[in-house]
C-alpha cells in the first residue's frame, strides 16, 4: 500500500519524465495525477502521452488521473533577430502589433494584437514574469510606446502581464477548441482553464467539453486556473460553476504583486473548500530541484503551508517536466506533505457547529465523520457511483483515511484529485447486504483493515443511484 498521505501529488509530464519506466516508478512514489501541458507539442504527442499514462499506471497497480491544462490565449511578445535582446532602464521600447520583422533593441511584434486597445499611458506592463517592467507613455495606432524602468534580457515569445490585470484576452482560443477535442478523445479526467475571468468563460468550458466528450459518454471535471486579477473578485462565481480551482500562483503574482498571492492563497483554499470544490496549488513549489537533487529549505515550508492551509494537491511543472531529479523530487514532496500532515492538529467537534446540511447524502457523509472520529475508527468507507460522498468527506480535516469504492474507473481517477480519498474499483453488487460483505472482503484483502477494527460505511439504497447515499452503518471486523 502506498504511504498513508491525504495530500495528493500533481505531476507534469515532459521531456524529463516520458520515459515510460521512470513514469511508473513516479507513481509508485506518489504520483495521483498528470498534467499534460497542452502549450507543448502537438495533438498526437499528448494522445501518446496519455496512453503511456494509463499505461505505466496499470503496471503500478493504480489508477491515476490525467489534466489536460489549456494553453489559453498567447500574451506574448514576437521573435527577435538575435534571439534575445538586453533591455537597459530608461531606454524606449517599441510593442507593436503590426510589426512582422523580428524584433530588436528598438522594439518587437506583438502575438497579441489587441494590446494597443487593453492599454494606455501611465499603464505597468511586466515581462518575463515581471523581471522586465515598462512603463506605458503612449499608443499610437498598432504601437505601444514604453520606457524601460527595469530592465535585463528579453528573449523571444515572453509573456506580458499588466499590472493590476485588464487584458481583454477570451480565455479559450481557437487551439483550446481543438485542445479540447484531443483531449475529450483520451477522456481526460480534468480539463484545467488557464486565465478565466469569470463565471462565463468556465461555462463556456463546459459546454465545450460536454459536446466534445458526449459520443464517448464522459464528462470531465473542470478546474478553473486562478492567474488573472479580475478573476480575484469573481473567485466565488468561478467556484460555483466550475469543479476546482488552480491557485496558479506565477501569472497571478505578475498581476497582483508578490505580497498579495500568500494570504490569497490561503483565501482561495479556505472559500474552495467551503465550497465543496477542490483547490491545487502550483508554480515554483520545488523550483530549485530542477537542477539540484534537494529542495531548499523556503521550498520545504511552502509546500508543508500549502498542507497545511488544506489544499487538496500541491504541483510539479517544469520541476518533473524538465528537471534532472523528477523521481527524487516526486519523493521529496510526498515526504513533506505526509510530514505536514502528522503536525495538523485536528479539532473535528469545531467544524460542525452551527452547520446544517439540505441534503440527505451530504448529512450521511458528515455523520460519517462524526462518529468515525469519535469511535476512532480505522477508516472510513463511501460506497460511490459518482464520487460526491467522497469529496463531501474529503472537505473536512480528519486523521482518518476515506477509501471510497466505485464501480466506475472514471469516478476512481477523478477521486484520485480528493484530499484523504484512497480510491479503489469495486463491483458492487445491487444488493445491499452483499455489497456491504464484499465492501468488507476487500478491504480485509487490501490489510486496510484486521480483525477487531472499527470502520464507518455509507451507502445508498437502491445501490448505484447518484447522489442516493442515505445509510451509515458501522462496523466491527469479525
Amino acid at each position: 500500500m502506498q504511504l498513508l498521505r491525504a495530500t495528493k501529488i500533481v505531476a507534469t509530464l515532459g521531456p524529463a519524465s516520458s520515459d515510460p519506466q521512470l513514469l511508473e516508478q513516479m507513481i509508485r512514489e506518489g504520483v495521483n495525477v498528470v498534467r499534460l501541458n497542452f502549450s507543448h507539442g502537438k495533438a498526437q504527442d499528448h494522445i501518446d502521452r496519455a496512453t503511456m499514462v494509463r499505461e505505466a499506471a496499470q503496471r503500478a497497480g493504480r489508477e491515476v488521473a490525467i489534466m489536460a491544462d489549456l494553453q489559453g490565449p498567447k500574451i506574448r511578445v514576437g521573435k527577435f533577430a538575435q534571439g534575445k535582446v538586453w533591455l537597459e532602464p530608461g531606454a524606449s521600447f517599441v510593442l507593436d502589433a503590426s510589426r512582422t520583422e523580428p524584433g530588436d533593441l528598438q522594439g518587437v511584434g506583438l502575438d497579441y494584437k489587441e494590446l494597443p486597445r487593453d492599454v494606455k499611458p501611465g499603464d505597468t506592463l511586466l515581462l518575463n514574469d515581471g523581471l522586465i517592467v515598462l512603463t506605458v507613455e503612449a499608443v499610437r495606432g498598432d504601437a505601444v510606446h514604453t520606457t524601460v524602468k527595469l530592465g535585463g534580457e528579453l528573449s523571444n515569445n515572453k509573456g506580458i502581464n499588466k499590472q493590476g490585470g485588464g487584458l481583454t484576452a477570451p480565455a479559450l482560443t481557437a487551439k483550446d477548441m481543438e485542445d479540447i477535442k484531443t483531449a475529450m478523445g483520451f477522456q481526460a479526467d480534468y480539463v484545467a482553464v488557464s486565465f478565466p475571468k469569470n463565471a462565463i468563460d468556465m461555462e463556456m468550458a463546459r459546454q465545450l467539453c460536454n459536446v466534445a466528450a458526449a459520443e464517448y459518454g464522459h464528462r470531465p471535471a473542470l478546474i478553473a486556473k486562478i492567474e488573472r486579477a479580475e478573476a480575484i473578485p469573481r473567485l466565488e462565481e468561478i467556484l460555483r460553476v466550475s469543479d476546482g480551482i488552480m491557485v496558479a500562483r506565477g501569472d497571478l503574482a505578475v498581476e497582483v504583486g508578490n505580497a498579495a498571492v500568500p494570504a490569497l492563497q490561503k483565501k482561495m483554499i479556505t472559500m474552495a473548500r467551503e465550497m465543496d470544490k477542490v483547490v491545487i496549488t502550483a508554480t515554483q513549489m520545488m523550483e530549485s530541484m530542477i537542477t539540484n537533487p534537494v529542495p531548499t529549505r523556503a521550498e520545504v515550508s511552502d509546500v508543508a503551508n500549502a498542507v497545511l492551509d488544506g489544499t487538496d494537491a500541491v504541483m510539479l511543472s517544469a520541476e518533473t517536466a524538465a528537471g534532472k531529479y523528477p523521481l527524487e523530487t516526486v519523493r521529496e514532496m510526498a515526504n513533506i506533505c505526509a510530514a505536514a500532515e502528522a503536525a495538523e492538529d485536528v479539532k473535528r467537534d469545531a467544524d460542525f457547529t452551527g452547520r446544517t446540511f439540505g441534503r440527505i447524502d451530504q448529512s450521511i457523509a458528515m455523520g460519517a465523520l462524526f462518529t468515525a472520529h469519535h469511535l476512532g475508527a480505522k477508516t472510513i468507507v463511501a460506497l460511490t457511483d459518482s464520487g460526491s460522498t467522497a469529496l463531501w468527506m474529503s472537505r473536512h480535516r480528519i486523521h482518518i483515511p476515506i477509501y471510497a469504492l466505485t464501480p466506475k474507473v472514471a469516478t476512481q481517477r477523478k477521486m484520485a484529485l480528493y484530499r484523504n480519498v484512497r480510491p479503489l474499483l469495486m463491483d458492487t453488487s445491487a444488493d445491499r447486504d452483499t455489497a456491504l460483505e464484499q465492501a468488507e472482503i476487500h478491504l480485509k484483502a487490501r490489510q486496510i483493515v484486521q480483525p477487531g477494527d472499527i470502520y464507518a460505511i455509507t451507502c445508498g439504497e437502491p445501490m448505484g443511484a447518484p447522489g442516493g447515499t442515505n445509510m451509515l452503518k458501522i462496523c466491527r471486523v469479525a
